[in-house]
């Protein structure tokens, strides 16, 4: 199987500011101990595909879709996460 050349906008911002509805690609997790593992454990890794789905009421926490599987991330966790537009 062959991968194709990622095309992006060339910026990086944090998944907590990322835009609904568009997709992004998973550039790096900058948090450490048991919230990066737990991330991890998501199938949110370096490389993945993401997209901001909506976010509750108050702003927390983020519903997005990994790799096709909807998960609920809080904002505080997502800060950790860089991502660039696809």
């Amino acid at each position: 199987m062959s991968r194709g050349v990622l095309k992006t906008t060339g910026r990086s911002v944090r998944l907590s500011e990322a835009s609904m509805g568009r997709e992004y690609v998973v550039v790096s997790i900058n948090c450490n101990g048991v919230v990066k593992r737990r991330i991890l454990d998501m199938g949110i890794i370096p490389g993945a595909k993401i997209r901001v789905l909506r976010t509750a009421p108050l702003g927390d926490p983020l519903e997005v879709i990994v790799s096709g599987f909807p998960i609920s991330i809080r904002k505080s966790e997502a800060a950790c996460i860089e991502v660039i537009e696809r």
